[in-house]
């Protein structure tokens, strides 16, 4: 049984993420039902919306979102008579992937999760390689471009 522990937060970069994958498995009666826990990160509330909104009510947008975020992504997971586990992310998610393998022991961890611009993603487990964020002199790659087409058309 393949087991895969994935974490998402985008309901569309996901499914194009993971087609592939779930367009490989077989899903005949000799192949055995895989398991997906599928671990759903929920967007963030800025901080100026979360002093308006009661923490009652946080936890309510948040079950919102996860009914419907599970109800897309689940059966698009089982659509081949593999098994998904729903799980809603809350705190770091080292220690949550840490006892996800304890309770599926041989699971692959994956990081389906949109890469925002300008915004670092925490880490998944502790053995993730992290990325040097402390290079203050660092220019977007866009901001480059645009710099040289300035140059170029001023030329």
């Amino acid at each position: 049984m393949d087991k895969m522990i994935v974490y998402v937060d985008d309901l569309g970069y996901a499914q194009q993420q993971l087609a592939p994958m779930v367009a490989s498995r077989l899903g005949g009666p000799n192949d055995p039902a895989g398991l997906w826990v599928v671990v759903a990160c929920a967007p963030r509330m800025t901080h100026r919306i979360s002093k308006w909104v009661s923490h009652s009510a946080r936890e309510n947008w948040r079950a919102k979102w996860a009914d419907k975020f599970f109800g897309a992504m689940l059966p698009f997971l089982t659509a081949k008579g593999d098994t998904a586990l729903p799980v809603l992310a809350q705190g770091p998610l080292a220690p949550l992937t840490e006892k996800l393998l304890r309770e599926h022991p041989g699971a692959r961890v994956l990081d389906m999760r949109r890469p925002k611009f300008g915004q670092e993603l925490q880490p998944v487990s502790d053995a993730q390689p992290q990325r040097e964020t402390n290079n203050r002199w660092a220019v977007p790659g866009a901001v480059a471009g645009m710099g040289a087409m300035l140059v170029l058309a001023a030329e």
